[in-house]
C-alpha cells in the first residue's frame, strides 16, 4: 500500500518490481523474448452489472463442443463481436476447420490468449493431437500466412456485424449448415 495516487505506469513499474521480479527468477527471462503486459486495457473499475451485463444465462459447453473442446469459461451470448470470448472461439472453430478440412491434419483444436485493449492474441496454439499430415512448424505457418487473428480482422474476415444471432439461440454455434455461420466454411489456402 502506498500513501500516493500512481499513474498506470507508475502502477505497472511497481507491479513488476514488487510482484513479478520477486517471484520470478531472472535466469527464466530472456530480455529479448519477453514481454509484461499488465493491464493493457488500462483501469477497470467499473465492475457488477454496471460493468458487464451479466445476461449470458447460458453455460459455454452447451453452445460449443458438450465438453469435447477445451473452453475459457467467456460464454457467447449477449456479447457482440468486439468481444473475443465470442468472435476469436468463432475464429478458433475455422481456423482448426480448416487445417482439418485442407488434410493438414485429421483433428484440430486452436488455442488463443487475449489481453484486453491489445488487439492481436498474445499467443496462438495449434493442438493436432498427434493426426497431423504435415509437421506442426509447417502447420503453425500455414495457419500464420492465412489467418488473421487481429480482432478487427476477425470481425471483417467472418462478416459478425450482420444480425445473425438470434440463430445461435438454439441448437449450439458450432457444426451446422447455415450460411450466415461464416466460421463453418472453407477458404482457399495459399
Amino acid at each position: 500500500q502506498h500513501d500516493k495516487d500512481l499513474g498506470l505506469d507508475e502502477l505497472r513499474l511497481l507491479i513488476k518490481k514488487e510482484i513479478i521480479d520477486q517471484v520470478i527468477d531472472p535466469k527464466w527471462i530472456d530480455p529479448n523474448d519477453f514481454e509484461t503486459i499488465i493491464n493493457p486495457g488500462g483501469n477497470f473499475i467499473i465492475g457488477g452489472p454496471y460493468g458487464d451485463s451479466g445476461t449470458t444465462g447460458r453455460k459455454i459447453v452447451v453452445d460449443t463442443y458438450g465438453g469435447m473442446g477445451r473452453i475459457g469459461g467467456g460464454c457467447f451470448s449477449s456479447k457482440d463481436p468486439s468481444k473475443v470470448d465470442r468472435s476469436a472461439a468463432y475464429y478458433c472453430r475455422f481456423v482448426a476447420k480448416n487445417v482439418v478440412a485442407h488434410g493438414l491434419a485429421d483433428r484440430c483444436e486452436v488455442q488463443v490468449s487475449y489481453a484486453i485493449g491489445m488487439t492481436k492474441p498474445l499467443s496462438v496454439y495449434i493442438n493436432t493431437f498427434g493426426t497431423e499430415k504435415k509437421s506442426i512448424a509447417e502447420i503453425e505457418s500455414i495457419v500464420e500466412r492465412n489467418f488473421d487473428f487481429t480482432v478487427g480482422n476477425i470481425i471483417d474476415e467472418l462478416d459478425l456485424l450482420r444480425p445473425i444471432y438470434r440463430k445461435t439461440s438454439n441448437f449450439g454455434h458450432f457444426g451446422r449448415e447455415d450460411k450466415d455461420f461464416t466460421w463453418e466454411t472453407i477458404k482457399k489456402l495459399k
